[in-house]
């Protein structure tokens, strides 16, 4: 079985289409469809059932998707990582991300890109935002707290950090001595991610706290923004230990004590598996993989992973 038959293969089961495919792999129609057929040839078994709208993988193509797993991503990445050593890298990476990780996480580890000749522009957008953009190819990369789940996306859990409730040095102070500490907790102003309360409900959950009817004060899709105001003697939330480390070291707002533990969040690099065809997306994400997930998850509660990409 050639490599182009197996990666056509691979492109239409992702996509669930032959011109979805063939878009993706620059190909005709009908060049996708005499790969498939050719395949289905050689195993002697149907790979797709054909309908109105798209294809439907047989028993047969699960099973062959599962042998190949992630090795002809693994084998095009090592390529076109080679490649990118030694030829030309220069132009524009499209990176997208949540704005708080994006500046104080991101940011600094962009600069071997950038000092190869890489220009990066980076665009800012919650987790649906960042896996439509990327499933669509109009940004190559993306930095997103959500699992990866659109099969048409590859995966890795490049960074995780303790979840923690942080609140005002003199909100602190006041529920340090309280004798219901959920109580007076859940009557103080709260400083929310989103109205869903992201972050905020799993940790709550966890340590046996009641949100039903919580309402916040304010909503704000930057961490950072949420930081200033406790800061500045407002307030309580939940957020990632990176954001706040400084802040509560240098007494600017305090940590708050959870009855029963801290949560955890894990921030995802996604990409479109036939985008690491391109030395320069592919040498990105292998930098950002190892500076990201190796080298600089030494934060306070911070960690490297080291996992299977997802499908």
């Amino acid at each position: 079985m050639s490599l182009v038959r197996l990666r056509t293969f691979m492109e239409v089961y992702r996509q669930r289409s032959i011109s979805g495919a063939a878009r993706a792999l620059n190909l005709t129609q009908p060049a996708v469809s005499q790969h498939i057929s050719g395949l289905e040839v050689v195993i002697g078994r149907s790979l797709f059932e054909r309908l109105v709208h798209g294809v439907q993988p047989t028993a047969a193509a699960d099973d062959l998707a599962a042998d190949i797993g992630n090795k002809l991503d693994d084998a095009e990445s090592a390529l076109a990582s080679a490649r990118a050593r030694s030829m030309d890298v220069s132009g524009t990476l499209q990176v997208i991300g949540h704005a708080d990780f994006m500046a104080e996480k991101l940011a600094g580890e962009l600069l071997p890109l950038l000092e190869s000749g890489i220009r990066v522009h980076m665009h800012t957008g919650d987790g649906p935002v960042v896996t439509q953009m990327v499933a669509e190819g109009h940004c190559d990369l993306g930095l997103t707290a959500h699992p990866v789940t659109d099969p048409r996306l590859k995966g890795e859990i490049i960074f995780t950090d303790r979840v923690i409730a942080v609140a005002s040095a003199a909100l602190g102070a006041r529920l340090a001595h309280s004798s219901d500490f959920a109580h007076d907790l859940l009557k103080e102003p709260l400083l929310a991610y989103n109205l869903e309360l992201s972050l905020i409900d799993h940790w709550l959950d966890k340590n046996g706290m009641k949100c039903h009817g919580l309402r916040p004060a304010l909503v704000g899709q930057d961490l950072r923004g949420l930081r200033s105001l406790l800061c500045r003697g407002f307030g309580w939330t939940v957020m990632p230990a990176f954001l706040c480390a400084s802040q509560i070291a240098s007494g600017e707002m305090v940590k708050l004590n959870a009855p029963t533990g801290d949560t955890e969040i894990r921030y995802n690099l996604v990409w479109l598996p036939g985008a690491l065809r391109q030395p320069r997306i592919a040498h990105a994400r292998q930098v950002l993989l190892q500076r990201l997930g190796i080298e600089r998850n030494t934060g306070p509660g911070s960690k490297a992973i080291s996992r299977p990409a997802q499908s």
